[in-house]
């Protein structure tokens, strides 16, 4: 008997989705939602961390693989339970509806909403003023049309969505390249930096910074996951899903490597750490003054598209949940034209635009990476609880490495969870407490079902 079927009882009748989306829409939601600011911003927070340029470009493909591991997972899993809400899904049958609930509760909260309004801000209030200045009220407001607009795309059909996504993930793709072979070939560098300075001892304040540095990387490389969240729209997901997953996750980590190299090689480590815009600043390298507006335009169509895959997934979610009769009973409502989770997709965005509006997204989500990196890791271990708990489950693909990447990926997590209470322990505490705070809502909704 699986935790799911002893402790909860599902309605007899559940709203589906239609299954309209292919191999290409997982790509894209997956290179798209995971390529937003974070390889314009993060380099510079890892330099400072770790300073030696041979330890920047180690965190940079240790966080890819360990990323990649946890792709893997999630294609087995994802595959043998094709249905929306993914993680979720995932978690309820493994560990039961309970820790599937806090995992969609802090995704409401905080993790998705919070990264939709983070995104929203960074769009009205960092990038677009390079090209209209806005006052205080204008950033807001752009802020909430900027919301409003995705919300509407994904409300009117998954397709839409999925078209606006892929479409991004093209534009940002190319670009990327783009700029990245612009600064290589034009800009006048030096592969001196690339070994200067040398790695310092190992000591426990390096293995702390290098450990920061991964969780930063991590949150750079996060979204691959949210591909799971609409494997109910797939028409093929046992297929789709696994092959997405992993094709993705192998073009996003080939994408930040080399970007990293072509800044590395304009600038030394110690340079890169004391600049927020660093590929701006390489592109005015490359190309001249231009170069700062054609970062901007990029940065631009990578958070829309960050932001647009977090509202063509995340609702599902809170779908599934409603679905189980753990959310409010109207989230699991089906628009009857559209056909899209259309009141958790509204309720989505609504929340994101009251975390924007209030200014209090970045410190919950800098609360709440204790917590991820730990569903993270339940999820991971899920794969290995199912096999044994669940043999007869159909697995049209199979975690490759079984059991060793599994156990590597959750090993990470778990090191990085340790070394964030460590190092960060009011945060820590903080987004363990948010995460706690789902139980008496759980309660709450386990008693009306």
């Amino acid at each position: 008997m699986t935790p799911t079927t002893a402790t909860v009882e599902r309605p007899a009748t559940r709203a589906e989705l239609p299954r309209v989306l292919g191999l290409w829409s997982v790509v894209g939601i997956l290179i798209g939602t995971v390529i937003g600011s974070g390889i314009f911003v993060v380099p510079a927070e890892i330099a400072t961390l770790v300073k030696a340029p041979v330890l920047i470009l180690s965190v940079w493909v240790l966080g890819g693989v360990l990323s990649f591991f946890g792709a893997l997972c999630l294609a087995e899993l994802g595959a043998a339970f094709p249905q929306a809400g993914g993680m979720y899904v995932y978690l309820r049958e493994a560990y039961g509806p309970l820790i599937a609930f806090l995992f969609g509760w802090t995704l409401f909260l905080v993790i998705d909403s919070g990264a939709i309004a983070a995104l929203s801000m960074a769009f009205s209030s960092k990038y677009l003023p390079y090209f209209i200045p806005l006052s205080p009220v204008g950033i807001k407001l752009v802020a909430l049309v900027f919301v409003a607009f995705l919300v509407s795309v994904n409300y009117v059909g998954v397709r839409w969505g999925a078209l606006l996504q892929n479409g991004l993930m093209f534009i940002k793709f190319g670009a990327i390249l783009a700029v990245t072979g612009a600064v290589v070939f034009f800009a006048q560098g030096d592969v001196g930096h690339f070994s200067s300075p040398a790695i310092p001892a190992v000591s426990t304040g390096l293995m702390a910074a290098f450990g920061l540095a991964m969780v930063r990387t991590l949150w750079a490389y996060k979204g691959w996951e949210v591909t799971t969240y609409s494997a109910g729209e797939l028409r093929n997901p046992t297929r789709d899903l696994p092959l997405g997953l992993l094709a993705g996750m192998l073009v996003v980590i080939a994408l930040y490597l080399a970007t990293n190299l072509a800044y590395l090689y304009v600038f030394p480590a110690g340079e890169i750490a004391t600049k927020s815009r660093v590929a701006a600043d390489a592109m005015k390298l490359a190309v001249g003054p231009i170069g700062g507006t054609i970062i901007a335009l990029v940065i631009l169509c990578s958070i829309t598209g960050a932001a647009n895959g977090n509202v063509l997934t995340a609702p599902r979610v809170f779908f599934a949940m409603a679905n189980d009769g753990l959310f409010f009973k109207k989230i699991a409502s089906v628009h009857p034209r559209f056909l899209t989770p259309h009141v958790s997709i509204v309720a989505t965005g609504a929340w994101a635009a009251v975390l924007s509006l209030s200014g209090t997204f970045e410190a919950l989500a800098s609360y709440v990476i204790f917590g991820q990196l730990i569903f993270f890791a339940l999820t991971a271990g899920a794969v290995m609880i199912l096999r044994r708990t669940r043999p007869e489950l159909r697995r049209p693909y199979r975690t490759w490495g079984y059991p060793l990447t599994p156990f590597l990926f959750i090993a990470g997590a778990t090191v990085l969870s340790v070394n964030l209470v460590l190092m960060q322990t009011a945060n820590s505490l903080a987004g363990l407490g948010i995460i706690l705070l789902g139980v008496p809502a759980y309660l709450y909704w386990r008693k009306k079902t």
